[in-house]
């Protein structure tokens, strides 16, 4: 069983900086991707970034420019590095793993860490 292991997180002020890491118990190269999602109150959950195996990535419009993945590939983890932090990045961020076969594919999911960001 994959297992997704975050880290990070916490309230930081606007403006401000934080970095989440995810650590997968099996290879980064088995996913098609790992990456972020975020959920917040009253909203359904969202895609933040994603990195595939191949090292492509993926932004959401709105953390273009603040926000930056990245990947250890020796400690198959990857980071995201949140800077100019906003109220409205306020969420559960989560680490997701994809693995895709030829005619499925499965989505392993972290517990989730919170991101609090408020004066």
């Amino acid at each position: 069983q994959v297992q997704l292991v975050e880290s990070g997180g916490g309230l930081v002020h606007p403006g401000g900086s934080l970095r989440v890491s995810c650590a997968a118990s099996e290879s980064y190269s088995k996913f098609y991707h790992m990456g972020w999602y975020r959920q917040a109150p009253g909203k359904q959950r969202e895609l933040v970034a994603t990195m595939t195996r191949g090292g492509s990535i993926e932004y959401s419009d709105s953390v273009k420019g603040r926000f930056t993945i990245s990947r250890d590939n020796a400690k198959n983890t990857v980071y995201l590095q949140m800077n100019n932090l906003k109220p409205e990045d306020t969420a559960v961020y989560y680490c997701n793993a994809l693995l895709r076969y030829a005619d499925s594919e499965t989505d392993y999911w972290g517990q989730g860490t919170q991101v609090t960001v408020s004066s």
